[in-house]
């Protein structure tokens, strides 16, 4: 401190007067809960809990302040009050009230006086403390509230549970100061816990990084984390290796000496579905006095590390109610999502099993188009450029794709599978029909060579019936494989057609000696099929499982995350010019997913190898059949040069070889 100066008379009187109230302080026995001593000569100071009345002279405030400097930051904070004996100089009290002075007595102040400034000045000590108490205790509540309010929001819109549940472990360690932190979820289909198991999901620790990976344990109380489980209740631990006698559980000391940790305060909670079922148990480590402080040395955690509080336990509690809940609502989620696509799959398989030469299919043209659908994405150029897709957007489209065909169980089957002009059992007739005419054609000539042996004709009739009948033989075995070539699904000459035309109408004799021709109208109408293996009206059954799709899709209640699946699906035949089908929608009625979709379709029929009607495409013949359809206006250009430059067919077609 500061030299006395010479002060009215001498600075050696001002310290005997000072040293003589603190005697007499020192005496009085209401002061006997506080401790009286002097910091310096020409100071008197008084202490009760962390508060101090400071005893000075006038003449000290008015010619030596500065030797409050030591004590300007406890009267800054309210923690230190001046009483001043005697009346000084300065006029301006109010500046002396916020420079910290309680009160001012007389020259020769009685020690009723004294007493009073005391008492006056402590209570308004203690006064503003509770105040700027509650003050902090408000803010902090504020911003806890603040703070869960915010982590509730997370919690109820995250529904992927391993982000879940880093986001739970992440907040909880956040509100309580915790370094570290783990998430066990319980496993098992068995109502009683004791059967069940617990499986380590994740952990985090702000000090150190390592690699850990999931594993299972039983659920006892062996461990904490099982008993935590199994007693539904929150245990607090202030340094683990330091357990409270007679604790059921232990502390597995390995991690520890594996990584060079030091585990020791440890918070262990529950979660807790709506119903009353323990999903998770949540294990926070180390609270730290200073959250962002890293414990790297043994001496790091000494001074950092102290016990979880009745906050953090009031704060967890809390948190983990949430987390309980929200942990079970991303469970039933995912479920349904799961029962969802077993649906969509097993729809798929149900489409493939009346068709099984399209197996495959659906799920290739999904793989493509929604490989197609990420490339658009990520064009930085083009019509397309600012087109950005959620996850909700993706899951829509692929399964959008996958029952683009579902439709086709509105078609009959035969019509479905039908893989040449004629049906089996049709083909099957015109064979026996044929194989009739022939057999009659035997009996005739043998009993016209019977007739003339008995008239004793020349060998030289018989000779001819003989050539006749080799004649007539061959007629039909041109007859039959004229039909067996007209019945494969190819474009035919133009001279097939007429062959197939004089067959219609070529007749023979049936036992009842009524007409029949070798071949029947709707026989002749399916053989003269020009490209493929379908008439005008199979095709147009064909073509309405586009209508199917959208009709059965429809009635499938969706939710508004997939609600266009069944328009997305039902528009995957519309051409851009019009001329689609079913709708016959134009380019800009048509989804921007229904276009890619189309796309993927045709590149999927023209490669496949799967087909017994067409044999499989080669990869840059297909591309080129893309480009026609561009150029006829049936495809979106844009769309096929992204397909093309992010060659989004080499998984899929990886995947056949």
């Amino acid at each position: 401190m500061a030299a006395i100066p010479k002060l009215s008379e001498s600075g050696q009187a001002l310290a005997d007067s000072m040293a003589t109230i603190g005697a007499r302080m020192a005496a009085l026995p209401s002061l006997s809960d506080a401790s009286v001593g002097m910091p310096h000569p020409t100071i008197v100071a008084i202490r009760r809990d962390e508060f101090r009345v400071l005893i000075i002279a006038a003449e000290v405030w008015d010619r030596c302040r500065d030797l409050l400097s030591p004590f300007a930051d406890d009267l800054a904070r309210f923690t230190a009050r001046l009483v001043v004996v005697g009346t000084p100089r300065d006029p301006d009290l109010s500046a002396a009230l916020n420079r910290g002075v309680g009160a001012l007595l007389s020259e020769d102040p009685t020690d009723e006086q004294f007493l009073v400034a005391f008492h006056q000045a402590f209570e308004f000590m203690a006064a503003k403390a509770r105040s700027e108490s509650r003050g902090k205790w408000l803010n902090r509540y504020r911003y806890e509230l603040g703070e869960l309010i915010e982590i509730s929001r997370a919690l109820t819109t995250e529904r992927e549970i391993k982000k879940l549940l880093d986001l739970i472990l992440e907040k909880s360690r956040f509100v309580t100061g915790a370094d570290a932190g783990s998430v066990y979820v319980v496993e098992g289909d068995d109502r009683d816990l004791h059967r069940r198991q617990l499986r380590f999901k994740l952990s985090q620790n702000d000090s150190l990084s390592f690699d850990s990976s999931e594993f299972t344990m039983p659920i006892s109380r062996g461990s904490m984390a099982g008993y935590v489980a199994l007693e539904q209740t929150q245990v607090n631990i202030a340094d683990v290796y330091r357990m409270p006698a007679g604790a059921p559980f232990g502390f597995d000391r390995s991690f520890d000496e594996k990584v060079g940790y030091r585990t020791q305060s440890m918070l262990c909670t529950p979660l807790v579905t709506s119903k009353g079922e323990v999903i998770g148990v949540l294990q926070l480590i180390n609270k730290k006095r200073e959250p962002q402080k890293k414990l790297l040395e043994r001496a790091d955690f000494e001074e950092q590390v102290v016990p979880f509080d009745e906050r953090s336990e009031q704060l967890l509690a809390t948190l983990a109610a949430q987390a309980g809940i929200a942990l079970e609502n991303a469970i039933l989620y995912d479920e349904i999502r799961s029962i969802f696509e077993g649906f969509v799959r097993a729809s798929v398989d149900a489409i493939e099993a009346r068709d099984p030469t399209t197996s495959g299919h659906s799920r290739r043209v999904s793989e493509l188009t929604v490989g197609l659908a990420k490339a658009v994405e990520r064009v930085d150029g083009g019509p397309y450029r600012e087109v950005h897709w959620t996850l909700e957007d993706v899951r829509e489209l692929e399964y959008a794709s996958l029952l683009h065909d579902f439709g086709k169980i509105g078609v009959r089957e035969h019509v479905l599978v039908k893989a040449k002009k004629l049906y089996p059992h049709d083909l099957s007739a015109v064979n026996a029909r044929l194989d009739f005419v022939l057999r009659s054609l035997e009996v005739e000539v043998l009993q016209r060579k019977l007739e003339l042996l008995r008239s004793g004709a020349p060998a030289s009739e018989i000779r001819m019936l003989d050539e006749e009948l080799t004649v007539r033989r061959q007629e039909i075995t041109e007859a039959r494989q004229t039909i067996t070539q007209a019945n494969e699904p190819t474009v035919l000459a133009e001279g097939d057609f007429r062959k197939i035309e004089e067959l219609g109408r070529r007749t023979f004799s049936r036992l009842d000696g009524t007409a029949d021709t070798f071949l029947r109208p709707e026989e002749v109408k399916a053989l003269s099929v020009t490209r493929g293996s379908l008439t005008v009206e199979e095709f147009d059954e064909i073509r309405s499982h586009v209508s199917h799709t959208y009709r059965f899709l429809s009635q499938i209640p969706w939710g508004k995350s997939f609600s266009r699946v069944a328009v997305i699906a039902g528009a995957h035949h519309e051409r851009l010019n019009g001329t689609g089908y079913p709708n016959r929608l134009r380019a800009e009625e048509i989804p921007l997913q229904s276009k890619m979709m189309t796309i993927s379709d045709i590149f999927d029929a023209l490669t496949a190898s799967d087909r017994p009607y067409k044999r499989a495409v080669p990869l840059e013949k297909a591309l080129d059949i893309l480009g026609f359809e561009v150029k006829n206006e049936h495809i979106d250009g844009e769309l096929v040069r992204i397909f093309r430059e992010a060659k989004v067919w080499e998984p899929v077609l990886k995947a056949r070889t």
